[in-house]
């Protein structure tokens, strides 16, 4: 499979998570409303960063400041939600 080919299966990807996304935003899903939105959109970013951002053919020193990145934005994520939640 080539690289266009690739790309143009993972666009075709996208779109259908979209459409998925647009389908469950007028579902009534109750109290998974939310956690099937942020699973799509979890996919969603995975997709992009795997084809896209070519991550998977990285080398194991890309991975690892892929992960710190990601390890220092859960950091402030935690710290934002601390400070927010604390507050009256």
């Amino acid at each position: 499979m080539t690289s266009t080919q690739k790309n143009a299966l993972a666009l075709a990807l996208l779109m259908l998570l979209l459409g998925v996304t647009l389908g469950a935003a007028y579902l009534d899903l109750g109290v998974l409303h939310t956690p099937a939105a942020m699973l799509i959109g979890l996919v969603k970013a995975a997709l992009i960063v795997m084809v896209f951002m070519r991550l998977r053919p990285a080398g194991p020193l890309v991975m690892l400041a892929f992960a710190v990145g990601l390890f220092w934005l859960l950091i402030m994520f935690t710290l934002t939600l601390g400070d927010y939640f604390t507050r009256a």
